[in-house]
């Protein structure tokens, strides 16, 4: 193997020699400031091929390195064979808002729901580094004209989720004692609502997350993890309804959880986690036309970060299922309280290659 290498080098150092003896004999026949262009410009597109070719070389080794690199039981867990990994995404979405209390002695509760949203989505990811293209049928038609952002990344020690909506086609009902059933349409509720989670997980040895849910890694045994937490949620809604109604709201929370990966057999796992975290930080303001109440702590405030996964592998293929479901539960029932919940499912089919 040696000697075919040198003989190739040799090969290639022969071929820019040749090179270099044509081109100076042709610079010959030029003025001095010529043949120093030419001999400038044709060594470049010599030498620029070979420079590439050992950069790309260099770029791949250095990727497939730090790819495979790890603090890792790989009895557990493994990173694919394969450098390509090409998957189709459906992604489905969707949230709510309750709202109850009392008032003047009565009990009264208000839901409204937005409307589900759904995109196709293609991804490539090459040794850890992917890119995707999400689109979404439904805007491109006309037919839905809100706006929202998901990002995520999930490594075996630390990952987050980030998410903003921009909604107003929320259409809902509000009860009141003693009243009848109030339907409330859609336009008359904005919500602009940001929500943030991260974990850390204490098992990243042998339990990984992005086994379940971007199939960067293989699960090959079943493991569980301690994880911390910790999550914001910021919202801002209007109501132009009888009475207009303006809600601000920002929260923080840390707490801890537990996620289990469970391998029933080759080429299945399945997946679940709970991340509950108690506010440290909250402050919340709801506003009826020039009256402002302030929403005051009420043991227990949470937010709370559910996500499933199921996942099928055979071969170089991989498909099945993934959930995650946020929920924010602020106030005080026995005056008011509201709810909040934001949930994705995804189902995925892709290739290793």
């Amino acid at each position: 193997m040696n000697g075919k290498k040198v003989e190739k080098s040799g090969e290639i150092t022969d071929m820019g020699n040749k090179s270099l003896d044509i081109l100076t004999k042709a610079a010959r026949l030029l003025p001095h400031g010529g043949r120093v262009g030419v001999l400038l410009l044709v060594v470049s597109c010599l030498l620029l091929p070979l420079s590439a070719q050992n950069i790309f070389h260099q770029f791949d080794s250095v990727l497939t390195v730090n790819y495979h690199k790890g603090n890792i039981d790989t009895a557990y867990i493994q990173r694919p064979k394969t450098k390509w990994t090409v998957a189709a995404r459906y992604n489905l979405s969707g949230a709510m808002i309750e709202s109850k209390g009392i008032d003047n002695g009565q009990h009264f509760v208000s839901e409204m729901t937005a409307d589900y949203k759904s995109t196709f989505s293609m991804g490539v990811s090459y040794l850890g580094f992917s890119l995707n293209m999400a689109l979404n049928p439904a805007k491109l038609m006309g037919k839905y004209k809100d706006y929202e952002l998901n990002i995520n990344s999930y490594g075996n020690r630390f990952g987050w989720d980030f998410i903003y909506q921009d909604a107003r086609n929320f259409t809902g009902w509000h009860d009141h004692e003693g009243m009848e059933r109030i339907i409330l349409p859609a336009d008359i509720l904005s919500v602009k609502t940001l929500n943030v989670n991260a974990y850390y997980a204490f098992n990243s040895r042998r339990f990984s997350y992005p086994a379940a849910f971007s199939q960067s890694y293989i699960q090959r045994r079943s493991a569980g993890s301690f994880l911390l937490a910790a999550s914001a949620m910021g919202q801002h809604a209007k109501l132009e309804w009888e009475q207009n109604m303006e809600l601000k709201m920002s929260n923080v929370g840390i707490g801890a959880g537990y996620g289990y990966n469970y391998v029933p057999s080759q080429g299945w796992l399945l997946h679940i986690s709970g991340l509950p975290t108690f506010l440290v930080y909250s402050h919340t303001t709801m506003s009826f036309g020039y009256t402002r109440i302030p929403l005051h702590y009420h043991f227990p405030e949470v937010i709370i970060t559910g996500r499933g996964a199921v996942v099928r592998q055979t071969g170089n293929i991989f498909y099945g299922l993934s959930m995650v479901y946020n929920f924010t539960n602020i106030g005080d029932e026995e005056k008011l309280a509201l709810h909040n919940q934001k949930w994705r499912i995804r189902a995925f089919f892709g290739l290793r290659l």
